[in-house]
């Protein structure tokens, strides 16, 4: 019975181990060998990652990726490496880094206690939540400047309930414009008909990159909501999560952090104080 035993453990254990060569080498070992990156991206997430007008992968999440590959040839002491890039949606994302058919997901995938059940972060790269956008002409910059607005908000949406609560605890008079989806609230805002929509800043973004004059939009720097936005890594793989931190907090150090963000979010807005704070807290020493 205790062989019995002592041999069903052993076998399972060889079944582990070979059923996963990515996790049983490390995904650093893999790269080196292979001198190739695969990385995940959206083709939706502006302006995280997405497809650009030359029908390739694009985005802040994606200048991203590409400093963390040109550092590993560096850490890794390779002369070159092949870059892979697969698409992926919100189902799928996870269980492609799992498979290991990808290495890290360069996307706008929000950082939280139940994902790292199945997954790793790096170090955050951004805060999203819910922001508001409006004309630059407005005048509107920070939350107080709502008071006797127009507002547009999606009916029964996480904004219209953040922005009740906000409206309460600064004791705003506001005029809400409801609508019922998001289409709905662009046309009121290009319109004329409310001054500001409320909603994910990333969508917030991408409504002023599809306009005609995408400088003559402001995003608020302060946000209704805070959520920390992370490079997406395999769970358990310490060594290659190291080094992708390693060049995140480089590029804080260095401050390239603010000039690739400048790049993707510019337009709109500078990194408040809440980002600025978070790229500080990121620019680990070596």
């Amino acid at each position: 019975m205790r062989l019995d035993r002592f041999l069903t453990v052993f076998v399972c254990c060889l079944l582990i181990g070979f059923s996963s060569p990515v996790l049983a080498a490390g995904t650093l070992d893999k790269i080196k060998t292979s001198k190739t990156i695969s990385f995940g991206y959206r083709e939706l997430a502006i302006p995280y990652s997405y497809v650009g007008e030359d029908n390739q992968p694009t985005g802040y999440s994606v200048d991203l990726c590409l400093k963390v590959a040109a550092s590993l040839i560096r850490q890794l002491g390779l002369d070159e490496l092949q870059l892979q890039w697969l698409p992926v949606t919100p189902e799928s994302r996870i269980a492609k880094l799992k498979s290991g058919q990808i290495d890290i997901e360069c996307g706008s995938t929000i950082s939280s206690l139940s994902r790292m059940e199945e997954v790793d972060f790096t170090l955050p790269i951004a805060i999203e939540g819910l922001g508001y956008l409006s004309r630059r002409s407005s005048g509107i910059k920070r939350l107080e400047d709502l008071n006797g607005k127009r507002l547009a908000v999606i009916l029964g949406s996480p904004g219209e309930r953040a922005l009740a609560e906000v409206v309460s605890r600064k004791r705003l008079v506001v005029d809400l414009v409801r609508v019922t989806e998001h289409q709905q609230a662009v046309a009121s805002l290009l319109r004329g008909r409310a001054d500001a929509y409320v909603a994910d800043r990333s969508q917030l973004v991408a409504v002023a990159l599809d306009s005609t004059n995408p400088s003559d939009w402001a995003l608020g720097s302060e946000s209704f909501s805070q959520e920390p936005v992370a490079l997406m890594v395999r769970r358990n793989d310490a060594s290659f999560r190291l080094a992708v931190n390693r060049e995140l907090a480089r590029l804080a150090r260095s401050r390239e952090i603010f000039v690739i963000h400048d790049r993707w979010f510019g337009f709109l807005t500078p990194p408040g104080p809440l980002l600025e704070n978070l790229y500080l807290l990121n620019a680990l020493p070596e």
